[in-house]
């Protein structure tokens, strides 16, 4: 078994749920008393949160850069990234290590590509809806994204920080991300991606009527093939 070098603390709440998945697939693969190797770095997100907030994104991508080169000389064989913002500084952690990312994108597209699916919609932080670090790698795979207006991309962003983040859960706000949701299908969606980690602890697939592809248990699962089967 390789040992996963988790970046966390994106917050926590999401990491929690990796730390979890993770280390229930691992038992449920190998059974008995097995579980997951693993390393976690978990930073300080009001620090992670100022830097997006205020543009500094190359101060994020050192910092997050320093947690893999830490993760590297603790013995770490790949490194996870527990959150779908942050790879857009990936480049910049490539910088501070020798290890292999698995990237949640790429693991995403891949299960997309499964259900032979060709539109998606994408909800997340305005910054992965918006900018195209992330949707570039999905659409590679031939896939169409569509994100919401951006009335709703601001609420989405908002109920991600300012809830869900501190592990607040409202029926309110799972009603209106169900309309988006709808909205979304209605211009011809076929499946939506939740590309934020924190999105899944607020919508389940018993909530839409199209197929949800939630990026932490899709990450989850992909950070366990690669410590068990490579």
């Amino acid at each position: 078994m390789k040992t996963i070098g988790m970046i966390g603390g994106m917050s926590w709440e999401s990491s929690a749920q990796y730390y979890r998945i993770v280390n229930e697939e691992v038992k449920r693969q190998l059974g008995g008393l097995h579980s997951a190797k693993i390393i976690l770095f978990s930073v300080d997100f009001n620090e992670i949160e100022r830097c997006q907030s205020e543009g500094r994104w190359h101060e994020a991508g050192q910092i997050l850069g320093e947690a893999a080169n830490s993760l590297e000389k603790a013995g770490a064989d790949f490194i996870v990234i527990c959150t779908n913002t942050m790879h857009k500084v990936i480049d910049q952690i490539y910088q501070k290590t020798s290890l292999p990312i698995v990237h949640i994108a790429d693991e995403t597209a891949a299960q997309i590509k499964k259900m032979g699916i060709k539109k998606v919609g994408l909800l997340g932080t305005k910054y992965t809806m918006e900018q195209d670090f992330y949707k570039s790698r999905i659409q590679t795979e031939n896939i169409e994204v569509l994100i919401p207006d951006e009335k709703d991309r601001n609420l989405i962003n908002k109920t991600i920080f300012d809830e869900l983040c501190l592990g607040s859960i409202q029926p309110s706000s799972r009603e209106y991300f169900k309309s988006i949701i709808e909205g979304l299908a209605a211009e011809g969606a076929e499946g939506i991606i939740l590309g934020c980690t924190e999105i899944g602890l607020l919508i389940k697939q018993e909530d839409a009527v199209i197929p949800l592809f939630d990026t932490t248990v899709i990450h989850a699962n992909g950070v366990v093939e690669k410590a068990l089967n490579t």
